[in-house]
């Protein structure tokens, strides 16, 4: 089943984060928090016998020069043995869906890693095309 996360599945959203990103950059509490509050935020999960194997990040962008917001696919991640399912691809369609019926959002992007062709060929798939701007990054210390 793939459904609007929510505050029950953080602990989930915790160990699938950990595989996806490493350990230490969040906690529970972090996770639970931003569910109930961060409204610009929409996260969905993939379960499968009552277990999250998958979920999936959009932020909602809203600027005065636009007179529609935009969202960007920020992060997603399936579990390595449950991949080649369709799950990447049915979660991308489920907040697509959602944004343009609740935000009446029509404009979606993501950034991937330029070697990561497997994602690429998912995107491509559903209607993503690359373009030409350039992803700049800086740390503040």
């Amino acid at each position: 089943m793939i459904r609007l996360a929510n505050s029950e599945d953080a602990q989930g959203l915790h160990k699938l984060n950990e595989l996806f990103n490493g350990t230490g950059l969040t906690t529970i509490d972090i996770i639970k928090d931003s569910l109930l509050r961060n409204k610009q935020e929409i996260v969905v999960v993939k379960e499968e016998e009552h277990q999250l194997v998958g979920f999936l990040c959009a932020q909602i962008k809203r600027s005065f020069c636009y007179h529609k917001p935009s969202a960007e696919l920020t992060e997603l991640y399936v579990r390595p043995e449950y991949r080649k399912r369709g799950y990447a691809r049915a979660m991308i369609e489920f907040i697509e869906d959602y944004l343009f019926t609740h935000y009446n959002i029509s404009k979606f992007e993501l950034l991937t890693g330029i070697d990561n062709e497997v994602a690429q060929t998912v995107y491509e798939k559903l209607g993503y095309q690359k373009d030409d701007e350039i992803y700049l990054r800086k740390t503040k210390k």
